[in-house]
C-alpha cells in the first residue's frame, strides 16, 4: 500500500504548523486591507486550522491522560489516527 506523504507529519508538527498558519492570518486580516471575499475565504479556512489544532490537542490530551493512568487499561482510548500505529512515541 503506498502512504499518504500529508500524513507523515506528526501531530505536534501538525499543530505548530496549523497554528503559525493560523496566527499568519489573522494578522493578515487585522490589516483590514482584504476584500469582503478574500475576508471570507481567509476566515473559512481560519476555521479549518482551528479545528486542526484543537483536533490536534485533543489527541495530546488524551495521550497524557493513557500515559499518567497505565494501571486502569479499561478507561485506555486508542488515539490512532488515519493509520498512525498505536503506542508508538
Amino acid at each position: 500500500m503506498a502512504k499518504k506523504p500529508a500524513k507523515e507529519a506528526s501531530p505536534v508538527a501538525d499543530f505548530e504548523q496549523s497554528l503559525d498558519a493560523l496566527e499568519s492570518l489573522v494578522e493578515k486580516m487585522e490589516q483590514g486591507e482584504m476584500s469582503l471575499e478574500d475576508s471570507l475565504a481567509a476566515y473559512e479556512r481560519g476555521v479549518g486550522l482551528y479545528r486542526r489544532c484543537q483536533a490536534a490537542l485533543e489527541q495530546a490530551e488524551l495521550r497524557v491522560r493513557l500515559l499518567t493512568d497505565p494501571q486502569d487499561p479499561a478507561t485506555a482510548q486508542s488515539f490512532d489516527t488515519d493509520g498512525a500505529r498505536n503506542g508508538d512515541a
